[in-house]
């Protein structure tokens, strides 16, 4: 209200100890309780008895009353556009062929529902039915989605036969020698 943050009550509340003094101090503050208690009670008092003499007077039906003309549906303006024909369900030639082509898609497409559902239903029924009632009725299927070719395996150049265990101990087992590594230098210990 007045703009006070901490900082200022706590250097409000230091002079205050140091003027009043340290016994006089929570008397003060009582009294100036009090004194806050009755401004606030005394803005309650005026503010109800505005609020009585403006319902004595009908500011609130006048309050109402402003708020229904605001309020187009509540004053009725859309009764009067249809009266005076300006209403955007007004029709006209092009609008008329509009709604005769958004007919013909709609009779179109319910057709194809229909003709789905019917397909889709005596296929569910020949199902049921078993194979033999199948062999008599035809059903239309779909077409199966194709699939993609597998690939050709490539041919690899193998061994032609594969060695003996004659031909494996004929051969001489040969090991490498292992490298040598370097010495590590000898050093000043």
């Amino acid at each position: 209200m007045f703009g006070l943050g901490w900082s200022e009550l706590m250097v409000v509340g230091i002079v205050a100890l140091i003027v009043v003094g340290p016994k006089d101090l929570p008397g003060l503050f009582r009294t100036v309780g009090q004194y806050t208690g009755k401004a606030k009670a005394m803005a309650r008092e005026f503010s109800s008895a505005m609020n009585a003499a403006a319902d004595q007077a009908g500011v609130g039906e006048i309050q109402k009353t402003l708020n229904a003309a605001v309020n187009p549906k509540k004053f009725g303006v859309d009764k009067i556009r249809e009266a005076s024909g300006l209403t955007a369900a007004k029709s006209g030639p092009a609008t008329a062929a509009l709604s005769e082509e958004r007919q013909a898609a709609k009779e179109k497409i319910s057709a194809a529902t229909a003709k789905a559902a019917t397909d889709r239903k005596a296929r569910e029924a020949a199902a049921a039915e078993g194979p033999a009632i199948e062999a008599t009725k035809p059903v239309a299927k779909k077409p199966a989605a194709k699939k993609p070719a597998a690939k050709k395996p490539t041919a690899k150049a193998a061994p032609a036969t594969k060695p003996t265990a004659k031909k494996l101990a004929a051969k001489p087992v040969t090991k490498k020698p292992a490298a040598k590594k370097p010495a590590a230098p000898k050093g000043d210990a």
